[in-house]
Parts: structure tokens; sequence; C-alpha cells
């Protein structure tokens, strides 16, 4: 069968399914399928190319029916892209998201301003890596430490760091992992008021704000998902607080949170003595991350 004639026909399948990009998202699992860059599958449509084997053909109607059952596209390939990163995924993982991106970029932006050669850095609540090993692989000299609570999430994060390692072989001794409770005052402690920047993805969900997609509310971990609170402010107030011991005067707190919650966490992080705080936007120019100096 024709690449052409597979694609239309999934698209129908995924578009009847409830998927909003039906057609992208058959053409990544087809050419996950097949073991090709998603640019070959286009130039396969173009050409009007047949499919392949019958054995990628059963896999891709595999992945298919998966997809077409609300599963996350990122489960059914297992990596998600990351700014310069491939992370593998799967259940148990919160999938990085491009708006963490932004998060990371105001970090990376702040070192740079402050021509911070060696910083030290810590990313609570670590899930996939993707913060921490980001800092750590775009940030020659930096060392990371990541914090996670769940002993499976975190087994995700070695997978991705041994990964990462294998593009950039110093980071190995440079990223931390520890598995604890990111809010306790006791993780960490050794670091209280040595460190230079924060940078966080906290859950922060609303309890009383349950998300309508199927890939969100059925897949990702409640644990990285829900904020504690109805408002979702509980756990990112709570890292607020953490974040301040553990920063040096004059250091950062950069954290994702809902588009309602900026103007409170803002007024929360200089109540409990950051100096200056405001809020930041994400690509699409919406209130995104609260950034804190100590």
């Amino acid at each position: 069968m024709a690449a052409a004639d597979v694609i239309r026909d999934a698209a129908v399948q995924l578009r009847e399914a409830g998927i909003e990009t039906p057609e992208h998202d058959a053409k990544l699992l087809l050419a996950e399928a097949a073991g090709v860059e998603l640019r070959d599958v286009d130039k396969a449509l173009l050409m009007g190319e047949e499919l392949g084997t019958a054995e990628r053909f059963a896999r891709f109607q595999s992945m298919l029916a998966r997809r077409a059952k609300r599963e996350p596209l990122q489960y059914i390939t297992g990596h998600a892209p990351f700014r310069y990163l491939d992370l593998k995924v799967g259940p148990g993982v919160f999938i990085p998201r491009p708006e963490t991106e932004t998060v990371v970029q105001a970090g990376l932006d702040w070192l740079t301003r402050n021509g911070m050669i060696h910083p030290r850095v810590v990313d609570l609540c670590a899930g996939s890596g993707a913060i921490g090993l980001s800092v750590v692989s775009e940030v020659p000299g930096s060392q990371v430490w990541a914090v996670e609570l769940s002993p499976n999430t975190a087994e995700w994060t070695r997978r991705n760091l041994s990964e990462t390692a294998k593009k950039y072989p110093s980071i190995a001794s440079n990223y931390h992992l520890e598995i604890a409770d990111a809010t306790s005052f006791a993780t960490l402690a050794q670091l209280d008021g040595t460190v230079d920047i924060v940078i966080t993805n906290p859950p922060y969900v609303p309890q009383t704000d349950i998300p309508e997609q199927p890939e969100v509310r059925d897949w990702d971990p409640e644990l990285a998902l829900y904020g504690g609170s109805a408002d979702g402010t509980l756990i990112p107030e709570r890292i607020i607080e953490r974040a301040y011991r553990l920063l040096k005067p004059g250091g950062v707190l950069v954290m994702e949170h809902d588009l309602t919650q900026g103007e409170r966490l803002v007024a929360y992080a200089k109540a409990i003595g950051f100096t200056a705080a405001h809020t930041g936007k994400d690509w699409t120019g919406r209130d995104r991350y609260l950034f804190a100096v100590s």
C-alpha cells in the first residue's frame, strides 16, 4: 500500500478518535514504525512510494491503535524532544512540554547575563530530567542537583542521564540525582545558602481543574500534575520556601506555574523574603513562570 493511502486512512481513524492533529500524528507514528525520519515519510508521500515491509505495517497499525485510544504520542514512540535533547519517556513520567523550554531559557539567560561559568543549579521535581539535563549539557562546568520524589519516575531520570552522557560525557560527574521530597527543608540541606539558581516545574494544576484532554487526564502521573490544593498553589508555595533557603543572596528562582497563579505566587515570593519577583511569559505570550531574586 502506498504511504499516502496509509496516512490518509490512519488520519481518518485518528480524527474520529478526537485527535487534534491526525495527519501529523499518523506521519510521526509511521516514521517511528519504519525506523526513519519524519522527512523521509514526507518524501515518500511526495514521491508516491510504498510503505515498505509487512512487518513495518503491522508495527504501525499497533501504534495507531494505541494512539486512537488517546495514549500520548510520546509514550508510544518512547521519546520526546526537549531543547537539544531527545528524552526517553513512558508511563510513570511526565512528558516534557515546550513551555518548560521557556523556563529553562529564562534561567540560562540569567546565568549568561551574570557571567556565571561554574553555577550551582538545583532542579526540584526533576521528572524526566528535562530541566537539569538541559542545563548541565548546555552550560559546561555547571553542577546540577536534581530532586525527584517517585522512585519509579527516577528510573526515567537515570535512563535519560545515561543517554545524555553518551553525547556529553562530562556531565556524568556534574549531575546529581536525589530521591527525596523537594518541598522538605531536609532535602539538599547541605546546599542551603550556596545555590545560584533553582529552575523547576513542580506540580501546579488546580485540583478543581481536571484536564479535559485524555492524554493528560488519564496518562500523566497525578503526582507530577496536581498542585495539592483547589487552586494548585500549595506545592508551588512550598517549592518557593525551599528554594529561598537553598539560594545564596542574589540567587534566582525560575518556576513554571499555571496561567491563573502568577499574581499570587509573585506576592508569596515577596512575602517570604525574595527581594524582587515577577511573572515571565511563554512563547505564546501567556504568564507561565515566576522569576524571583533572593
